[in-house]
């Protein structure tokens, strides 16, 4: 009588985790020595098992390698999913060297963020080819099928996939994992999208307070109460500002976010080559120094490689399967020569800087050089996307802006501008979005960062579209 009540044996409560482990936690460069023995020194790679044992993994970097050891020696065939945050090589150079893919009878889903008339397939073909590896893809005897996204949803049986892309200088998806009332959000190689984020300590950290950038509000609303959030923590706060632009987050200010979204376990991840454990110690310390001060109670650790973290759902949480998703595959961009920018500044330094950044990838670039022209040449253009100066002569670039927010053509009032601007206060960046400005990035910028945003805005101007 007493087994009969036991409503929840062991092995129902097994079957409602997600597992998630660590197999590659270190970012840029691999670091195998004596000093990161404790966190790891292979570049990225995660494995996520829901409850139906589903296998996704996240990211190919080094980490990868013995991921697909474990994986070979049960004997059995292996059906996955590999998600790649972005093609930068620490994230996809243990692809070659994943030995599930070599095995005939597996099968393997890869999934990718698109580029503009770029494949996903080639890409990971060029790191394959001849004079870099003795293997070409075509050579691998799984059957692996290739899925170029964008931002949106997608399901894998009861799992609710939701992408967003993310501030790198490389077009860069983060991967929101939803099922049985957990989720799991995978968010590396991101930076801040404003440099002013600090809050006093004796204000409590909330949504929609003191955020300055538009885009870090919707990125706290991508991790928003997550179980899990596994993000950026490459830096710390005094080494950033010689990294602005370079694609990543200060550790502190990834608990920042983290706190304002109510998430409840942060793994700091993608350590610095540079940082021994110890330092990754003392980098954790700070962080659970900072959400004490700040009167938290979020849990934060960092990743090590061989570490599984158990995820099981609220009593509270609603478990039912994942609404209807839409496949941000089939929102693919089109060939970049049908893209029309139109580019506003009156630097010439300016204006070549950003020719030679965005010519090569095949896109129709009109320039003008104040204000008034700059509103007749969208006018009769009407481009995909404008990069508009703010310090213009004549109408300067927030008038410009106010002016197209108000025509009476849709796809004017409705065109994505990217202010490029010195002005870097705080109060400057709340008038551009006053003003209807959709992104704002600070000069000088990185050619690299201007191309990943440029392709972020136009996907996402046409998945809208779409």
């Amino acid at each position: 009588m007493a087994a009969g009540l036991c409503v929840r044996p062991a092995a129902i409560v097994l079957r409602m985790t997600v597992q998630v482990r660590f197999w590659g936690t270190r970012g840029s460069l691999p670091t195998p020595r004596h000093t990161t023995l404790r966190h790891g020194g292979n570049t990225s790679c995660v494995e996520l098992r829901p409850p139906d044992g589903t296998l996704i993994v996240l990211d190919c970097g080094t980490g990868a390698y013995e991921l697909g050891r474990a994986l070979t020696a049960t004997g059995q065939r292996v059906r996955g999913h590999l998600f790649i945050s972005h093609m930068h090589w620490d994230h996809i150079n243990g692809f070659p060297f994943f030995a599930p893919l070599f095995v005939p009878g597996n099968e393997w889903d890869v999934y990718a963020p698109s580029g503009l008339g770029e494949c996903l397939e080639d890409t990971l073909a060029g790191q394959m080819e001849y004079p870099y590896f003795p293997v070409t893809l075509e050579q691998l005897a799984a059957t692996i099928r290739y899925h170029d996204l964008a931002e949106g949803e997608l399901a894998l049986g009861a799992v609710r996939v939701v992408t967003q892309y993310l501030n790198h200088p490389a077009l860069t998806l983060g991967y929101r994992f939803e099922v049985g009332g957990v989720s799991a959000v995978y968010a590396t190689d991101h930076e801040p999208n404003s440099p002013h984020q600090l809050w006093p300590t004796d204000e409590p950290l909330t949504r929609g307070r003191s955020r300055v950038h538009r885009e870090d509000e919707r990125h706290i609303t991508f991790v928003e109460g997550a179980d899990l959030l596994i993000h950026d923590a490459q830096y710390t706060l005094a080494e950033y500002p010689e990294k602005t632009a370079w694609g990543h987050t200060p550790a502190e200010l990834a608990t920042d976010f983290a706190l304002a979204a109510g998430v409840k376990r942060l793994a700091l991840f993608h350590h610095d080559p540079s940082r021994n454990d110890d330092a990754v110690d003392a980098l954790v310390a700070a962080c659970r120094e900072r959400i004490a001060a700040r009167g938290g109670e979020m849990r934060v650790f960092a990743a090590a490689e061989g570490d599984t973290i158990v995820l099981e759902p609220s009593r509270t949480t609603d478990t039912a399967t994942p609404r209807a998703a839409r496949d941000p595959a089939e929102r693919r961009s089109s060939d970049p020569h049908a893209t029309t920018i139109v580019v506003v500044d009156d630097e010439a330094s300016i204006l070549e800087t950003v020719i030679a950044t965005l010519e090569p990838e095949g896109f129709r670039l009109v320039c003008a050089s104040d204000g008034e022209t700059a509103l007749d040449v969208v006018r009769a253009e009407r481009p995909d996307l404008v990069l508009l100066d703010w310090g213009l002569p004549g109408r300067d670039g927030l008038d410009v802006c106010r002016t197209l927010r108000r025509d009476p053509d849709p796809k004017l009032a409705s065109v994505p501008i990217v202010v490029l601007t010195g002005r870097t206060g705080a109060e400057d960046m709340r008038e551009g979005f006053r003003a209807g400005v959709t992104d704002y990035m600070t000069k000088p910028f990185k050619a690299t960062h201007l191309r990943s945003r440029v392709r972020a805005w136009l996907l996402r101007a046409r998945a809208v579209d779409t």
